[in-house]
């Protein structure tokens, strides 16, 4: 009799278990339930054996996947995706670990807002293991987690985004985006690269949502997956990669450990690998400027900047219009070295969009003559190609570069006029820089902008201190509209040039350029406030009216108007083809002569780049040099005594005074020859002793 009974309450116990397991009845298991139920036995024993083997049917059942396609339009789509989508197989990485951020960010929103969530004490992270022998990945976190529908929609379904739709559920309703701005997900194909690297993918997830159950998706990315239920997952989701046998190095600790750092390093939740936390680095480019210490600075530029010295500037700023932007930049402590000097480096600011590192050097952010600034952009405005890969409507990334790039120079600016001293000695580090903005910009206005942190000394000025062109135009005169400046290898030849001579003459302050592109830079600036920027040595070629008048004290100390046309006829026809034109000038004092050409500046240029290809004959007519005499020089007047009494030795002299006035003036490539000219003359003129 107690046999019996227990018995029955076995079967009792039995039938009342069997009743989980009526989810989704299946017609054998239904009807055999249903025959047990029925019977007309009155036999515990029967009974039992009947409810036994029902549960064993619907276990059998239960086991079985259910078998599902996807739903992209064909299997092509998914070889696009997980095989040619993206550049790097390394990026799957970054992708399955902004999904796991997502699911948490979304777990803490539901929370917040006090959501009814299984667990909702535990804590949020991302749990990554590299298992080496296995040959697998497993990245593990504790969020949101999938019911079978969400399943269905979100890794069924390519390029369909989750956590897209959720945002804007959330704004339907009235939702701050605030509270889930760390939601990185746009395109919903981030899951599938996981395929470039991967045999099988197994997908254990359970809904966080009271009363979910857990659930197994597999696949091996040819088309098709498999979904069933399994009661061993926990809330959250878990991915088991078994990787290919070409791809066995992401099942190794440090090289996840590396692409965690320069991926995924400032995502929102702790990221482990095999039990260590990964990101300790936090990103102060979302913090506000005033909570960063300078030792947080340091650390976080060697970070970024893979470097060992130190920012000597921080530009740390946000900013919502025109554009959102996030951005922190470094100026560096040290000098550029020879290949950061090129432009054909590496050069850019890394670019993040929510926290995930998209482009380590985002050229297009900078243009490039700012490729010593190191630092981090984000912004969510920034438009991205499917694989979060490339920059896509160039328009508003212009902006954004046009954003950047004035707030550098406004930064450039402000530091020049409160920290001179330091902005001095940036200058000196990194000038060339500003100078090649200059030369490669395209928009005046920003060339005007680059200019107002450009350094020059000045005549007026000791030797050593310098000037900013701002600077010399509010010292100019009523009336001039002019700014004046002379390129030469330094001060003292500067001083003692004849094309000063005449401005200093006029009392006329002068910018000194001792860089050789200096005068180039100038050149292609053009003018700066509307003020033209001119050379003295152009302006010595310009026609004025004290070049066409008669100076009477001046014929009476030189040589008079008669004698005048005598020597220009004599160096016209001793110079020819050379010389394109000889005149007078009485803008000089000191000097017997100078060589004026139309540009100086590119003449430079050019016999310093490209002379050595061209012929002399031919060089001549393209530089087109003009010779421009002091009728007062006593070496005119003695050349005009000697052009009837000794020919040759005048010729000499005259070849030796063009020959002077080229050198001078940074015109001859090779002055070899006229040391070759200069003893031949000393040797004539010393034959009488």
């Amino acid at each position: 009799m107690a046999a019996s009974m227990r018995l029955s309450r076995a079967v009792t116990l039995l039938l009342r278990r069997s009743d989980n397991f009526r989810r989704v009845p299946q017609p054998a298991s239904s009807s055999l339930l249903a025959k047990c139920q029925t019977s007309n036995t009155n036999h515990s024993l029967n009974r039992f054996i009947c409810t036994t083997q029902f549960l064993k049917n619907e276990q059998q059942t239960k086991a079985v996947p259910e078998k599902r396609e996807f739903q992209a339009e064909t299997r092509m789509l998914l070889d696009i995706v997980a095989k040619s989508l993206y550049s790097e197989k390394e990026v799957f990485v970054r992708e399955l670990i902004s999904n796991a951020s997502d699911a948490l960010e979304k777990f803490r929103y539901l929370s917040l807002i006090g959501t009814p969530l299984e667990n909702s004490q535990r804590p949020l992270e991302i749990k990554i293991t590299a298992d080496k022998e296995a040959k697998t990945l497993t990245i593990q976190d504790d969020g949101i987690g999938m019911n079978k529908e969400e399943v269905i929609n979100n890794l069924g379904t390519i390029a369909r985004s989750g956590s897209k739709a959720y945002i804007e559920q959330l704004k339907s309703k009235g939702g701050a985006p605030d509270s889930v701005s760390n939601i990185i997900g746009q395109f919903g194909v981030g899951f599938y690269s996981a395929f470039m690297v991967a045999d099988k993918v197994d997908v254990f997830t359970k809904s966080s949502q009271p009363g979910s159950v857990g659930l197994h998706w597999s696949s091996d990315g040819t088309g098709t997956y498999e979904l069933s239920e399994d009661d061993s997952v926990e809330a959250g989701t878990k991915l088991v990669i078994h990787l290919k046998s070409d791809c066995t190095n992401f099942s190794q600790e440090d090289s996840i450990k590396d692409i965690i750092q320069r991926y995924s390093n400032f995502v929102g939740s702790p990221i482990s690998v095999n039990g260590t936390v990964v990101n300790t680095v936090q990103p102060l480019w979302l913090m506000e400027p005033k909570e960063v210490t300078a030792v947080q600075h340091d650390e976080f530029y060697r970070f970024i900047s893979d470097s060992y010295d130190r920012p000597r500037f921080i530009l740390h700023y946000k900013t919502d219009v025109p554009l959102n932007v996030r951005a922190l930049i470094y100026f560096p402590e040290g000098k550029p070295g020879l290949f950061e000097m090129s432009r054909e480096s590496d050069a850019g600011l890394a670019l993040y969009c929510r926290r995930v590192l998209i482009k380590n050097k985002a050229e297009d952010l900078l243009p490039k003559w700012l490729r010593f600034c190191k630092g981090v952009v984000d912004s969510e405005d920034i438009p991205l190609n499917l694989s979060r890969e490339l920059l896509q409507e160039g328009a508003l990334i212009r902006k954004l570069r046009t954003v950047l790039t004035n707030r550098i120079l406004r930064f450039l600016h402000d530091k020049s006029q409160k920290a001179k001293e330091e902005y001095e000695r940036f200058y000196r580090d990194y000038g060339i820089f500003l100078k090649e903005g200059i030369l490669s910009s395209t928009e005046q206005l920003e060339k005007e902008e680059i200019s107002k942190l450009l350094r020059y000394e000045s005549s007026q000025l000791p030797p050593g201190e310098k000037v900013s062109i701002a600077e010399y135009c509010s010292r100019m005169r009523a009336g001039q509209r002019d700014i004046y400046y002379l390129a030469a290898p330094s001060r003292a030849l500067a001083e003692s040039s004849a094309y000063y001579e005449a401005m200093k003459k006029r009392d006329v302050e002068v910018l000194f350029c001792f860089e050789p592109y200096d005068e180039l830079v100038l050149l292609q600036l053009r003018e700066f406030d509307r003020k033209q920027l001119t050379s003295v040595e152009k302006d010595m070629r310009q026609d004025s009216v004290a070049d066409k008048s008669t100076d009477a004290d001046a014929e009476k100390t030189g040589l008079d108007s008669k004698a005048t046309e005598e020597i220009i006829t004599f160096l016209s026809a001793t110079l020819s083809g050379r010389a394109s034109k000889v005149k007078v000038t009485r803008k000089l004092e000191s000097h017997p002569c100078v060589v004026t050409v139309e540009e100086m500046g590119a003449a430079r240029h050019f016999v310093r780049t490209q002379s050595q290809a061209v012929p002399e004959e031919q060089r001549y007519k393209m530089l087109q040099p003009q010779l421009e005499i002091n009728p007062k020089h006593p070496i005119i007047t003695k050349m005009h005594k000697l052009k009837d009494e000794n020919p040759a030795l005048a010729s000499l002299l005259a070849n030796q005074l063009f020959a002077n006035a080229m050198v001078s003036a940074g015109l001859v490539d090779d002055a070899r020859p006229v040391v070759a000219n200069m003893n031949e003359l000393l040797t004539m003129a010393l034959e009488k002793y």
